[in-house]
């Protein structure tokens, strides 16, 4: 292994670590870092129950929730950026993070209209009912998508698609929202802001599983990934079966985004930005390497994108979409603009 790839995992790995371990110390609540590690140690500890139940019960969900969704983002923009061979490619290219928000829509005006009153005043839809709504409506779009792919040779025009459904379901959802109650439609916005507080301890376990399954699945695709990288037919003539391959990359791609919208909401420029972050990195197109180092990278921006958004001093936590967006697009632009130059040169 490469001095330069080793000293990127270790770099990775000790932010990683340093930056869970700030999102459980800092927040808009001053608890003792020394208490903290006692308690997560399971030694005694001086802390009271409102500390504890912050600590347990909201920070450390949290954390955890960010690093999960970071990961799996990562490597779902890996995945779409790789089968279709553009750098700008990220999980909601296809229209599935569009699919969830009409999903959430669709509950909200429905529910609204049945009932005469808003959604988030019914307790369990409000909670319950929006992930399920948002993880319905992304898996309407993502088997949509693998039957237009059974019938579409080119992934070009399959790209095509799936951009022409998330306008189309972006309309519908303006739609709905018009229709809706005011209070769902300001529910509505704070859900499309992202947030990775939306998944609590009880559900934590079943969120986590799902996301290490995908990401653990990411991994057995790499080889198919590297000689799709050659061209299909090249990757034909080694004896790969890329209708098959392709079908599975947007299955996984799909899932990972679904998963993760449904509870935490549409999360951007995470799954744009962190997989130029990888390469520029490691400085490889290897996807043994890059799945990995895509992980780590995700997590690594989540967790550090989690941080800012809920510093001391703040009044609850801000949106994470604007955090993510505020740097991520900075550096994409900057990756094109490297990119150009580099291309201008060897020209």
């Amino acid at each position: 292994m490469r001095k330069r790839t080793v000293i990127s995992l270790v770099f990775l790995l000790i932010s990683g670590v340093l930056l869970l371990f700030l999102n459980l110390f800092l927040g808009s609540v001053a608890i003792d870092s020394k208490e903290v590690l006692y308690a997560l140690l399971g030694r005694t500890t001086n802390l009271d129950s409102s500390s504890l139940i912050i600590l347990y019960e909201y920070r450390f969900p949290q954390a955890i929730v960010a690093i999960l969704a970071g990961a799996g983002l990562a490597v779902a923009g890996l995945l779409m950026q790789t089968l279709f061979r553009n750098p700008l490619a990220d999980p909601s290219i296809l229209g599935i993070s569009s699919g969830a928000s009409l999903g959430v829509a669709l509950l909200l005006f429905v529910a609204g209209s049945f009932s005469g009153q808003a959604v988030v005043s019914l307790g369990w839809i409000s909670t319950l009912g929006v992930s399920a709504a948002a993880f319905t409506g992304a898996l309407v779009v993502l088997f949509f998508l693998l039957l237009m792919s059974a019938r579409i040779k080119q992934v070009v025009t399959l790209l095509i698609i799936g951009i022409m459904i998330a306008y189309l379901t972006g309309s519908l959802t303006g739609l709905l929202r018009f229709y809706s109650q005011k209070e769902d439609i300001q529910a509505f916005v704070i859900w499309g802001m992202g947030t990775f507080s939306g998944v609590g301890s009880a559900q934590l376990p079943f969120f986590s599983a799902a996301i290490l399954v995908g990401l653990f699945a990411a991994l057995f695709l790499s080889k198919p990934l590297n000689m799709m990288l050659l061209g299909n037919r090249y990757a034909e003539n080694l004896g790969l079966n890329t209708k098959l391959h392709t079908n599975l990359i947007l299955l996984l791609a799909g899932y990972l985004t679904a998963i993760i919208t449904a509870y935490a909401g549409p999360i951007a420029f995470i799954g744009l930005a962190v997989p130029h972050i990888a390469r520029n990195l490691f400085k490889t197109s290897d996807h043994r390497l890059l799945i990995p180092a895509s992980i780590l990278s995700g997590a690594v921006l989540a967790l550090f994108c989690n941080l800012i958004a809920r510093l001391p001093g703040l009044e609850g936590n801000l949106p994470i979409n604007s955090i993510t967006s505020l740097i991520g697009a900075p550096f994409v632009i900057w990756v094109m603009l490297r990119q150009h130059k580099q291309s201008a040169f060897e020209s």
